[in-house]
């Protein structure tokens, strides 16, 4: 997940609403649907009320930006110029490739993602530093794990983990 869109739940939904001066219950509902699109119409943004990249940059919350497959916008243009490959906006798997051996050649963690490490690395935004990276991360006790789902050492309560694990869908699933 990279965008923040109604239905979803989780931490970086909680630091999303603290920004739009709503009431912060971590909960994408009808509230923060309305104050994202006031805000995104207010700021020049596509008022979708989805808060992705281009939005996470624009409000601050620089710790929120995770560029990955199927990302557009300005933000992963400006990751794409950096990377040195066809500048088009649109993260695609030529740019997942790029980001991947940058990792590697850097010793990052090599999952084609570019979240606030890498970014911070690559020094692509001056407003991603390695404060950026730290406030991008919770405790690993603040995730919850699926049901069946095999622990890491980070889900075992061993070092931090990305505040994008505290996402969820706030509607219920039928099978």
């Amino acid at each position: 997940m990279a965008i923040l869109k109604k239905g979803l739940s989780g931490e970086p939904v909680r630091r999303l609403q603290t920004k739009l001066g709503v009431k912060a219950d971590g909960t994408f509902g009808d509230n923060t649907e309305k104050a994202l699109k006031n805000w995104q119409t207010k700021n020049g943004l596509t008022a979708d009320a989805i808060a992705g990249p281009d939005t996470f940059m624009a409000m601050g919350l620089y710790e929120l930006v995770l560029l990955k497959q199927g990302t557009r916008g300005d933000t992963v243009k400006k990751l794409q110029e950096k990377l040195g490959v066809g500048a088009d906006g649109r993260f695609g798997a030529s740019t997942e490739k790029a980001v991947r051996e940058y990792q590697e050649k850097n010793k990052l963690v090599a999952d084609g993602l570019a979240g606030p490490a890498t970014l911070a690395q690559m020094k692509v935004f001056k407003e991603i530093t390695a404060d950026t990276v730290k406030s991008s991360q919770v405790p690993a006790s603040a995730v919850t794990e699926p049901a069946g789902a095999t622990k890491t050492a980070a889900a075992a309560g061993i070092g931090p983990r990305s505040i994008w694990d505290t996402v969820k869908s706030a509607f219920k699933q039928s099978r």
